[in-house]
C-alpha cells in the first residue's frame, strides 16, 4: 500500500499543522492548515464492506468498525481520525426544538445514500402571506424558555458530562436566516413575497432575528456555552439577488452579530454551500472571521472581497469523495497557489465531505500541502 501513495512525512505533517492552526494571516508558521478528514460516513466503502445497521445501535459493533477503520487511517496518514467510544441512542441528548419549527414547521430525516450522507428535512408550512401574517402572530406570543428544551434533555445532559465525559455546547450557530424563511415559506414564495410584500417580510425578518437571538441564548446558558461568536449555515442565500439580500438576509446577519460578536475580534462565520459569488460584497460589511463557500466559489474572489476572512476550503467535496489522488492534489495546489501567501488559508472541503472519500485522498492533499504549501522549508 505505501509504495502506491504520495510521500508525505507524516509526523512532521501533523507536528507542523497543529503549529498552523491559529495563526490566521500570518505566515510565521510552518505551513498552511488543515481542518480537513474524513467521517464515519467514510467507513464501509474504505473499508470495502456493507453498512452494517448494527453501527447506529449497538457501541460495541460501533467501536469495533471504528477502530478497524482506525488502524488503516494511522497507517495512511498517520492518525486515528474517529472516535473509539459511542453513547447509545437512549443516552445521548434529546434535540431541543430548531428555530423553523418554533416558526411552526415539522422536520424529517431522510436517508442517505453510499454517495450522500441523511439529512434533515424542513417541511413547507407558510403557503401565503396570510398564513405568514397568522404565524408570526403565534411566534410572538411563545415563551421559548417553556417549548424548546425536550424532556429528559438536562438530566441526559448531565449523563452525558459524568458519565461520557461529553460537555456539548448548543447555541454557537445556526441555519441561516433566508435557508430557514424558505424552508419554512418556499423558495419562489420568500422571492415573491420580498417583491410584493415588503412590510410583511420586513417583520419576518426582525422576527427571525429576534428568535434566533432568543433561541442562541437559551442553549447557550443550558449548556453553558460562550456567550460571544456566532456562525451561520446558509446555502440558500444563493437564490436571492443583491437588492433582495440586502433587505431580508443581511440585517439579520447583522442583528445576531451585533449581540454575540459586538467586538472586531469576536467570531463571525459563514457557511454557505452554494454559488453565492454575488453576495461576497455584502457579506463583506458583516467582517466575518472566516468562511466556507461552495466549491464553484473561487477562493481568488472571496479573497478580492474579504481580505480578511480566513478561507475555509475551496477542494470540491466531490473531487474529495470521487476524485483521483492526484485530482485532490491538484486541487489543493491550485488552492494553495491563488491564496495560500497570505496566510489566510485553511484547507478543507468547500462544503461536507461526503461518504466515499478515501484516506488515499486525504493524504494526496497533505502530499499538496507538505509539497506546495510551506511557509518554512523542510529541514
Amino acid at each position: 500500500m505505501a509504495e502506491t501513495l504520495f510521500r508525505v512525512d507524516l509526523e512532521r505533517f501533523w507536528r507542523d499543522n497543529e503549529a498552523s492552526l491559529d495563526k490566521p494571516f500570518s505566515t510565521d508558521k510552518p505551513q498552511v492548515p488543515m481542518t480537513l478528514t474524513t467521517t464515519e460516513g467514510c467507513i464501509w466503502q474504505e473499508l470495502g464492506i456493507e453498512p452494517d445497521p448494527r453501527y447506529y445501535e449497538d457501541p460495541e459493533v460501533h467501536i469495533r468498525f471504528n477502530k478497524l477503520y482506525n488502524d488503516k487511517a494511522e497507517e495512511i496518514v498517520g492518525r486515528r481520525l474517529l472516535r473509539e467510544t459511542f453513547v447509545p441512542p437512549e443516552h445521548q441528548l434529546p434535540r431541543p426544538l430548531r428555530i423553523e419549527e418554533i416558526f411552526g414547521s415539522q422536520i424529517r430525516t431522510v436517508p442517505g445514500s453510499e454517495e450522500i450522507d441523511g439529512a434533515d428535512w424542513v417541511m413547507e408550512s407558510i403557503h401565503s402571506v396570510r398564513e405568514l401574517e397568522e404565524r408570526m402572530e403565534y411566534v410572538q406570543s411563545l415563551k421559548l424558555e417553556d417549548i424548546v428544551f425536550p424532556p429528559g434533555f438536562f438530566p441526559a445532559l448531565e449523563r452525558l458530562r459524568t458519565q461520557y465525559g461529553e460537555d456539548p455546547k448548543l447555541g454557537m450557530s445556526i441555519r441561516g436566516p433566508v435557508t430557514a424563511a424558505m424552508s419554512l415559506c418556499g423558495v419562489e414564495n420568500v422571492i415573491f413575497w420580498l417583491m410584493d410584500e415588503p412590510r410583511v417580510m420586513e417583520r419576518f425578518r426582525d422576527l427571525l432575528a429576534e428568535k434566533i437571538i432568543e433561541l442562541s441564548t437559551l442553549l447557550r446558558r443550558a449548556t453553558d456555552a460562550p456567550m460571544t461568536g456566532f456562525g451561520f449555515n446558509d446555502d440558500n442565500c444563493a437564490m436571492l439577488n443583491p437588492p433582495l439580500y440586502e433587505r431580508f438576509g443581511l440585517p439579520i446577519l447583522e442583528r445576531v452579530f451585533s449581540v454575540f460578536s459586538p467586538k472586531e475580534e469576536d467570531w463571525r462565520y459563514q457557511h454557505s454551500d452554494s454559488e453565492m459569488t454575488h453576495l461576497l460584497p455584502l457579506l463583506a460589511r458583516v467582517h466575518l472571521h472566516g468562511a466556507n463557500f461552495g466549491p464553484t466559489v473561487r477562493p481568488e474572489a472571496i479573497r478580492k472581497a474579504m481580505p480578511r476572512t480566513v478561507i475555509y476550503g475551496q477542494l470540491p467535496p466531490f473531487t474529495f469523495s470521487r476524485g483521483t489522488p492526484e485530482e485532490i492534489a491538484a486541487a489543493v495546489r491550485r488552492d494553495i497557489e491563488a491564496v495560500g501567501a497570505d496566510g489566510g488559508l485553511v484547507v478543507t472541503t468547500a462544503g461536507s465531505v461526503n461518504p466515499g472519500s478515501k484516506l488515499a485522498g486525504l493524504r494526496a492533499a497533505m502530499y499538496a500541502i507538505q509539497t506546495w504549501g510551506r511557509y518554512q522549508p523542510l529541514d
